[in-house]
Order: structure tokens, then C-alpha cells, then sequence
């Protein structure tokens, strides 16, 4: 059986309290060893018929010291094994009742100490919240949270192995991304966004392309009128005339810059609301865009994205929950800073956090308790009977001597007050 089942972890100052247990049974025994020479030697002398009076209650005093020595050794023994070697019934308790006994132990601690009321009144009696918010209202330690949790993200983020992290971008970012239809979703973008006006500005880039785009055009236009007016037309005509179009054009697109509701702006407006309107319902922009899609999520820029986007991601993290001085280091130094203040200060914060910590604390008991109470008996259960009755006696059993002890010379006075009441009734 002790090849099988763990044996009771042994004290560490074993030695030591073997040899103090040793010395309490020697002198226990003893003591129970002079009462027996003392009951034996009285005993002779009243033999005799000639010991004087006193004789009898030294007598009587012996016999009862020896008799509750005796007994509470058989009790004191009888919890570790059996008396003697004799298999009594009802002795060696612990070796042969290791199991119930396990089993009424994990009930008592369960019933009361370990129980979800029983935690949970201890865990609010501390005022974790408040104390918690004193403390971390100190800015050195915030600083220091700030740093722990900045070691234990970057540690975090190193453990993470990279072809994971890939596998999981192109699961689920890069092929969340291509698997959906882009053109009705885009379509409805940008219809919203002209419902809420954001498309101005795309319409004040485009005029503003075009006049930009225009001065920079002006002997190109010159040159491309004087190519298609007739080879009979004097010279001064193709100029003038190039010369014509190219300030009409200014003035037109100057005029197209400053007047909001210009014709052309609401040219724009439409074509970019026929834009939308197409991209939602129009099968052949819809299946373009889907071809264009194609292009763009088989390319090997975006095959090659989930790397360079982890790599980028974990190194900024890294640097910044290790660097003290970095914005994300000091945002959480400020948050912690004003969790520990509102915790300290408002009464309100701390009065919900005791309600949180309070339901936490009994879920967790009610649902915990139960099984590291479970711990307790399982554990007593694998130990080999013998040894633990031999180690629970190797913890207690000094204490238990003096139960022997007590108990001869209570057993003595008791049977000298017997005897005393005996003689002054009957003689």
C-alpha cells in the first residue's frame, strides 16, 4: 500500500520532534511507572497490618493515578494504532478510519471556515477597495503597476509565436476583409457620405485639381487649336484664338472655384452620387469591382501583409510598454493614477467596486470553495494509513502526553478525595 499511495509529507524538524516526543512518553510513563511502584508498595504495608492511616490514602491516591494513567494512555494510543499490538476494536482510528476521517475534516473546514459567506465577509472586512485606491494613488506606485504591466504585455506579445499571430491576421482580418462583395458595402459608404456632406471636399480637390492642372496647360491648348483651325487661317487668328479659349477656360474654372452651387460642382455631385448608385446596383460595376478585389487581395503585397503588419505591430507594442517615457506608459501611469484617486476619494467608485469585489468573491467561493476543500480529503485519502497516523502523532503527540499526564494526576486527587469522603462517611 505505501508503494502505491503518496506518503504524509514528513516535518521539516522531524528529528527534532521525535526526540522531544520521546522524552514526553518516558517521562508520562514514568510518572504512570511510579505510581504503579507506589500502589504495589502501600499495598504490602497494609498487608502487614500494621501501616498507620495515612498509608491508605497515599494508597488510594496511587491506585487512581495509575488506573486514569492507564486509561488515557489506551485512548491517547488507541488513536495511532493498536494497544500493544492487540486489535482492539475501535482503536488504531486514524490508520483505519483515514478516510472518514479525511471526509469529516473537509466538512468541518468547509462548513466553517471555507464557506462562500465565511470568505466572502472576511474578503469585505479588509476594504480592499479603499486601501487598494490609497495605494495606488501614490504616483511611484502607479509607476511601478505601469511597469509591471508593461513587462508582462512585452512578455506577452514576445511569446506570441509569429506564424500564430500570421495565421491569425489572414483568418481573420485579411479574409474578412476579401470575403464579403466590396462594391454594395462601398456603394452605401459613400451614399452616406453624401447624405451627410463629406463628399464636398472631393469636389473642391477635383476643381481645384482642374485649375491647378489648367495653368500649367496653356501652350498645349494654344498648340492643340492651332493644329485644327484651316491652314488658310492667318497666323495672329490661330493665336488669338488659342489665346481666347485658354482665358475662357480659366475663367471658367475660376468661376467654378467660387461658386458653390456652379453648374459643374452639381455635375460633379452627380456623378459621384451615380457613382454610389452603381457600385450598389449595377451588376457590371459590382462584378469590376469584385475582379479588381481579386487583383488586390491575390497580389503579394497582400499576401506578404500579415507578416509585416505582426512584425511592425509586436515590435511597437514591445518598445512601448518597456519604455517609461512612451505615450502608452504614461496613459496607463494616468489611469491607474486616477483609478487609485476616484477608489480613495469618491465614495460613490468605492462603493461600486465593493459591490463588484463582493459578487466576485462569493462567486468564487461558492464555486471554489467546495473543491479545494476537496484537496483536503483527497490528499488525507492517498496517504498511506500507518505513516500518517505515525506523522499526525509526530505533530501532535507531545500534546497528547500531557492528556496522559493530566490525566494520572487527576486520576490521583480524584481517588484521594473518593477515599477521604469514604472514610470520614464509614469511619
Amino acid at each position: 500500500m505505501a508503494n502505491q499511495m503518496p506518503l504524509m509529507p514528513s516535518p521539516s524538524n522531524e528529528s527534532e520532534r521525535r526526540k522531544v516526543l520521546r522524552n514526553h512518553k518516558i517521562f508520562v510513563t514514568s510518572l504512570l511507572g511510579v505510581m504503579a511502584v507506589i500502589f504495589l508498595a502501600r499495598s504490602w504495608w497494609q498487608s502487614g497490618g500494621h501501616a498507620p492511616a495515612w498509608v491508605g490514602y497515599v494508597r488510594a491516591a496511587a491506585e487512581a493515578g495509575m488506573v486514569g494513567g492507564l486509561a488515557d494512555w489506551f485512548a491517547v494510543t488507541a488513536l495511532f494504532k493498536y494497544p500493544m499490538g492487540i486489535p482492539i476494536p475501535h482503536t488504531a482510528i486514524i490508520p483505519n478510519k483515514k478516510d472518514q476521517v479525511a471526509d469529516a475534516l473537509s466538512e468541518f473546514v468547509s462548513e466553517n471556515f471555507l464557506n462562500a459567506r465565511t470568505i466572502t465577509d472576511k474578503v469585505m472586512q479588509a476594504q480592499i477597495p479603499e486601501r487598494a485606491g490609497r495605494w495606488l494613488s501614490k504616483p511611484e506606485n502607479a509607476q511601478r503597476v505601469s511597469a509591471e504591466a508593461g513587462t508582462f504585455t512585452a512578455r506577452m506579445v514576445e511569446g506570441i509565436d509569429p506564424a500564430e499571430a500570421e495565421a491569425f491576421i489572414n483568418t481573420y482580418v485579411v479574409d474578412k476583409v476579401a470575403e464579403p462583395i466590396w462594391g454594395p458595402p462601398l456603394g452605401r459608404m459613400l451614399e452616406g457620405f453624401i447624405a451627410d456632406g463629406k463628399v464636398e471636399p472631393v469636389v473642391d480637390d477635383v476643381v481645384g485639381w482642374g485649375k491647378k492642372r489648367l495653368r500649367t496647360m496653356e501652350s498645349s491648348i494654344i498648340t492643340m487649336i492651332d493644329e485644327r483651325m484651316p491652314r488658310w487661317a492667318p497666323q495672329f487668328a490661330r493665336d488669338l484664338v488659342g489665346e481666347r479659349v485658354y482665358r475662357e477656360l480659366v475663367n471658367f474654372m475660376d468661376d467654378v472655384d467660387s461658386t458653390p452651387n456652379h453648374e459643374a460642382r452639381l455635375a460633379i455631385r452627380r456623378q459621384i452620387y451615380q457613382f454610389s448608385q452603381d457600385l450598389q446596383f449595377d451588376g457590371e460595376m459590382i462584378t469590376r469591382v469584385e475582379e479588381l478585389k481579386a487583383d488586390i487581395m491575390g497580389s503579394s503585397a497582400v499576401s506578404s501583409a500579415a507578416s509585416g503588419m505582426w512584425e511592425q505591430l509586436s515590435r511597437s507594442l514591445v518598445d512601448a510598454s518597456l519604455n517609461a517615457d512612451s505615450s502608452l506608459r504614461r496613459k496607463a501611469t494616468s489611469s491607474v493614477l486616477e483609478i487609485g484617486r476616484k477608489l480613495a476619494e469618491d465614495p460613490e467608485t468605492r462603493a461600486a467596486a465593493e459591490r463588484r469585489l463582493e459578487r466576485v468573491t462569493h462567486f468564487a467561493a461558492e464555486n471554489g470553495a467546495g473543491q479545494i476543500v476537496g484537496i483536503i480529503a483527497e490528499t488525507i485519502q492517498r496517504w498511506d494509513g500507518e505513516e500518517a497516523a505515525d506523522k499526525i502523532e509526530l505533530m501532535v503527540g507531545k500534546d497528547l502526553q500531557f492528556i496522559r499526564l493530566n490525566g494520572t494526576i487527576v486520576g490521583a486527587l480524584a481517588g484521594l478525595l473518593i477515599y477521604t469522603v469514604s472514610q470520614i462517611l464509614f469511619f
